[in-house]
């Protein structure tokens, strides 16, 4: 009979837990400007065939499908791209906290076997949006349906969310990209002190875990051209996050096609499976996929 390596079995688990797909003439990416020189490149449609092959090389058996803007029908273009893509294990999408109708259009989505939570772009939002605004009926039925929050925020969000958490700590939830720490400032900006204070709170709940995914892209020039000056930029945040959440609570990512940016999908994998590579075969396999699967609830291996 023969017998898997843990090498290979660390392998074959491998999920996504963080990837975008979109198409232009939709119509309601209000980020995606031509004019914009930083976003210039993601300005046309990235869809599953762009995707597949880079999965298959890298042994990514599936995904976690995350929305791109501000819209239900964006969220509904998701849901239904999905139940056509085997290799989408779920949907991350949006809703208007704000609205207590939200709470049945989270029912309706909630029939969707892949529908798996929701993710306002806080990043884009007030700093303290999150503790005033969303509306507590619509936070309630995010748990009683059992669906995940996403949290895409930047440093000086990191209170406010914490303050959130502390009036609905049995919500689950997931920072995005390591909080977005701010590394092409350098670790002596102001921003690193409230990263690391809130990071660190944070970490204390335990149903919150962590996204290690789009770092490249806040590292700057100075990340780019080799796997050693990637690992130097995202070494720190890694280990930081490895002492606060652990392997069981850190899900590896690609942010694709965000990554592109800053990277090939195979140039942030290298600079992965060195750190993660690092750790026992065990600890490996939570972190690029088991992490993921626990949280959003995807079920065993098959």
């Amino acid at each position: 009979m023969f017998l898997r390596s843990p090498a290979y079995l660390v392998m074959r688990s491998r999920i996504d837990s963080h990837q975008h797909y979109w198409r232009l003439a939709r119509g309601d990416y209000a980020w995606l400007r031509p004019q914009d020189p930083a976003v210039a490149p993601l300005c046309r449609d990235f869809l599953p065939e762009g995707l597949q092959g880079l999965l298959a090389t890298h042994d990514i058996g599936s995904t976690i499908l995350v929305q791109a803007t501000d819209t239900e029908a964006e969220t509904e273009f998701l849901l239904d791209l999905a139940g056509d893509e085997d290799s989408v294990a779920g949907v991350v999408g949006w809703v208007d906290l704000q609205r207590p109708e939200a709470a049945e259009t989270l029912l309706r989505w909630s029939q969707h076997p892949k529908f798996k939570g929701v993710r306002p772009m806080l990043q884009d939002l007030p700093v303290d949006w999150i503790e005033r605004a969303p509306c507590a009926p619509v936070v309630q039925a995010l748990q009683r349906l059992g669906l995940r929050f996403d949290a895409l925020v930047r440093p000086e969000h990191l209170g406010p969310l914490r303050r959130f958490l502390q009036r609905h700590p049995e919500l689950p939830v997931v920072i995005d990209h390591a909080g977005k720490p701010k590394l092409a400032r350098g670790w002596q900006d102001p921003w690193v002190d409230t990263w690391r204070e809130h990071m660190a709170a944070l970490s204390a709940h335990r149903g919150v875990v962590c996204k290690f995914s789009g770092l490249l892209t806040e590292a700057g020039p100075r990340a780019l051209g080799s796997v050693a000056r990637g690992l130097e930029a995202v070494r720190p945040v890694w280990d930081q996050l490895l002492r606060w959440f652990g392997p069981g609570r850190l899900a590896w990512g690609s942010d694709w096609p965000v990554l592109t940016l800053a990277s090939d999908h195979a140039g942030w994998i290298d600079i992965c499976e060195v750190l993660i590579g690092e750790l026992t075969p065990g600890e490996q396999t939570e972190v690029w996929g088991g992490t993921a699967r626990a949280f959003y609830g995807l079920g065993a291996v098959a």
